[in-house]
């Protein structure tokens, strides 16, 4: 599962991106906060600081980001940071037989462990609606089969936490 194109800025203006919410965008947001902190070890204050002021909403080279839900943007970041460990071992029991995440591109685990906090603990939000943006947010950054990926992991998660949305009744 080697990333094809990795590229970790915001979509470019003109992608026909603008239509992108302020819950998506902070989807897409949270993900880049969470692969920054993972690659350049940065403070989790320090980087939804930087984030909400200078960021969120502002055009950074050329790249635009959108006007984001920052109270939601704010949860998925500290929330994923506060249950990582169990985000973790959800996700390397959800991969296929012989993946492990450490072995994952930064911005798929990133990727992968917003979209499985979103799916524990936005019960608000139906499971396919939160697979589906993720979907998305992994098209942003890759064109390879980085996206399935996202699909079958955030769907066989969704499948045990929320077996209810499934036709299907809990175990």
């Amino acid at each position: 599962m080697s990333s094809t194109s990795s590229d970790n800025s915001p979509p470019k203006k003109g992608d026909g991106s603008n239509h992108r919410s302020g819950r998506s965008a902070a989807r897409l947001a949270a993900v880049q906060a969470l692969y920054q902190m993972d690659v350049a070890q940065t403070d989790l204050d320090d980087v939804i600081d930087e984030f909400v002021q200078h960021r969120l909403g502002q055009e950074v080279e050329g790249a635009l980001y959108h006007e984001a839900e920052q109270p939601h943007f704010d949860d998925v970041v500290r929330g994923v940071v506060r249950e990582q460990r169990d985000i973790d071992t959800r996700i390397n029991e959800a991969l296929a037989k012989g993946w492990v995440l450490a072995r994952l591109d930064s911005t798929l685990r990133a990727t992968l462990r917003a979209g499985t906090y979103e799916i524990q603990r936005c019960k608000d939000v139906p499971a396919k609606a939160i697979i589906n943006e993720y979907v998305d947010v992994a098209h942003a950054f890759f064109e390879g089969d980085e996206p399935g990926v996202v699909n079958a992991v955030l769907d066989r998660l969704a499948h045990a936490l929320r077996p209810q949305e499934f036709g299907q009744t809990e175990a």
